[in-house]
């Protein structure tokens, strides 16, 4: 009943008005103590003539603290500026005093306006020592006492620099919080085993098994700046062996309103662990490129297609056509348009291997700008239905290609996968056909045609990540297909962004490629997945490896060979130069593949895969008998 009651009193605030009565009687309080000190703790002087002054005191106090707003200040959250404000409301004070005891004096005015400046300099000091002592005490109370109410996640925070410092002001000033601060760490030899605001600095090493138990660790809050993604994977890893949980501070230009807050400490999510740095783009010159376009995306209710189309939206665009043949998240993604006020936006069913019905809308809408985005990406399916494959990834891909040209389309913006390169799998032969194909195309026409080639993409659709998460809300196993498999990862709004760049900065026949750092261990991922959902590896949920699935490689590979890069103005972004080939020959055999004339047999479409593509060799795959 009495920690109901308590809890109840923490969440209301004290009237600025009974603050400054507060403030007042101790004001008050003082000034009667600076003239017990004055006649030397004594009450030898004329009580009469202080009772007078006492109203007088009173109106001056007022007037100064309303000046300068002292009492609108939280008791609680007392810190340097309100500590400020009463320093200087307390000098406005003294100076208000001293100025009427000198016109008193110089006009014989009435003694209560006559104030000894000992008295005045000695109220001065002690209601310095007194208001800000008392606020501080009241802020120590609440801290102890109100603030302390229920239980608490005892944490260390991880750097004990400024942003550490920030970070511990944060949690101990927030009421509502749930965490308690019981000491840092910190990777300076030099600060290990000294106090910060009485509490010690540790060292890495220091978080054992008996350490941890002894001082009853819950979790640590990361709050290093700008902390180079190699070195968090190594300390994440270190405290998740520990089954310590893991928060991180943001950056500081991610804080709202250049303040920190609780409620800005997260937890340490996967992104955060990729091994490098993500990609941040600001162009201004995007504004212009999209500035009155009519504009194509295709795929748009995918994760790749749906993001980009989000991006566009925030430009001044003349028209966005949203192209797909999934009815539901097309629809889904209309209305979330819609409820976000966005306008000219036409959301339209419609497959792109259909070209005639293709050809219908580029009539209709005539655009400018394209983005490809729809495909076929799972690998293991395609490895069964390569017919389908080649139907969407090339056809589809050819069919799009000639309308741009037909209709006088600026750009076309192809949207590839690392699988493309040195494929193993059918689904990643036919993304580099398609990559083939509009490169023929270069130089050839007024459009432009420009390819973007990246890794995986974290959270989108049938990737691992939805996979992971939901074989963890099942209790488990998380399937591997490989002990030592690597993927490259990024974001999905890295990868847009990637994207609508590479059609600001291209100027046709570009294959652009992403710095995506070091590769990423998938059964590190699965065990970073499960210690961030709150579980023990192996204790409650295991990793099975379930052997390489048809066509899948272990590493993933950014360039083919006899593939180098050339630099652009962004350090992450590379323009991979592809080696020469016949383009008239390339041209025949891709045309073919997608006629009537190709035989619907998965051996036979496979094998004139293989005939334009000599680098595509199956693995793991029926297919490696035509190798």
């Amino acid at each position: 009943m009495l920690i109901k009651l308590l809890h109840k009193i923490s969440q209301k605030y004290a009237s600025k008005w009974l603050v400054l009565l507060f403030d007042l009687a101790i004001v008050l309080c003082a000034f009667f103590f600076a003239y017990f000190i004055r006649f030397n703790f004594k009450l030898d002087f004329d009580l009469i003539i202080f009772v007078r002054q006492i109203p007088y005191i009173a109106l001056v106090t007022i007037v100064s603290f309303l000046l300068v707003g002292s009492h609108k200040s939280v008791v609680r959250f007392t810190g340097f500026k309100d500590v400020v404000n009463i320093v200087v409301g307390c000098n406005i004070l003294a100076i208000l005093l001293i100025i009427t005891t000198y016109v008193s004096r110089k006009f014989n005015l009435n003694d209560v306006f006559n104030i000894s400046g000992s008295i005045i300099y000695i109220h001065l000091l002690l209601n310095f020592l007194f208001l800000i002592g008392t606020k501080f005490f009241i802020k120590s109370i609440y801290r102890n006492v109100i603030a302390n109410i229920g239980e608490k996640s005892r944490v260390l925070i991880y750097g004990a620099g400024n942003s550490g410092m920030l970070t511990y002001d944060a949690i101990t000033n927030d009421s509502k919080s749930n965490l308690e601060v019981i000491g840092f760490i910190d990777d300076n030899v030099s600060k290990v085993g000294k106090k910060i605001n009485l509490l010690n600095v540790y060292s890495l090493d220091h978080l054992n098994e008996k350490f941890i138990e002894k001082n009853k660790v819950h979790e640590v809050v990361i709050s290093i700046q700008n902390i180079d993604t190699v070195r968090l994977l190594e300390i994440t890893n270190q405290l998740f062996l520990s089954n310590l949980k893991v928060k991180i501070v943001p950056s500081v230009q991610n804080w709202i309103d250049g303040d920190l807050s609780v409620g800005q400490i997260k937890d340490v999510k996967i992104e955060d662990l990729l091994g490098r740095d993500q990609i941040e783009i600001s162009n201004p010159v995007l504004e212009d490129e999209y500035e009155n376009q009519i504009i194509f995306i295709t795929g748009a209710a995918g994760s790749i297609g749906s993001e980009i189309a989000r991006k566009i939206a925030k430009y001044n665009f003349k028209k966005l056509i949203l192209i797909d043949i999934a009815e539901s998240t097309l629809y889904d993604l209309q209305q979330e348009f819609k409820q976000k006020g966005i306008q000219n936006f036409v959301a339209v069913i419609a497959d792109v291997r259909d070209k005639e019905r293709m050809d219908i809308i580029f009539e209709q809408y005539k655009p400018k700008i394209i983005f490809h985005a729809a495909a076929y990406k799972h690998v293991p399916l395609m490895e069964t239905y390569p017919f389908e494959a080649v139907k969407i990834n090339i056809c589809g891909t050819i069919n799009l290609s000639q309308l741009s040209v037909k209709y006088n389309v600026n750009k076309f913006v192809l949207i590839s996968t690392d699988k493309a390169v040195n494929p193993t799998n059918v689904m990643g032969a036919t993304k580099r056909i398609a990559e083939l194909y509009v490169s023929c195309l270069k130089g050839k026409f007024k459009t432009k045609f420009i390819t973007t080639r990246f890794g995986n993409v974290l959270g989108s659709s049938g990737s691992v990540i939805p996979l992971f998460k939901k074989q963890i809300e099942a209790g488990g196993p998380l399937t591997v297909t490989h002990s030592d498999i690597t993927r490259y990862f990024m974001t999905i709004p890295e990868a847009c962004q990637l994207v609508i760049e590479a059609a600001t900065m291209g100027n046709g026949g570009e294959i652009f490629v992403f710095d995506m750092g070091k590769s990423v261990r998938i059964h590190d991922l699965a065990k970073n997945m499960i210690i961030l959902s709150g579980f023990r590896y192996p204790e409650d949920i295991k990793i099975k490896i379930t052997g390489l699935r048809p066509g899948e490689k272990i590493y993933e590979e950014l360039l083919a060979d006899g593939e180098h890069t050339i630099s652009t103005y962004h350090e992450k972004i590379m323009i991979a130069k592809v080696k020469f080939f016949n383009v008239e020959e390339i041209e025949s055999k891709i045309e073919y593949l997608c006629s009537k004339k190709a035989n619907t047999q998965n051996l036979e479409i496979v094998s004139i895969i293989k005939d334009i593509l000599p680098e595509y060799i199956s693995n793991n795959s029926k297919y490696e008998v035509l190798d």
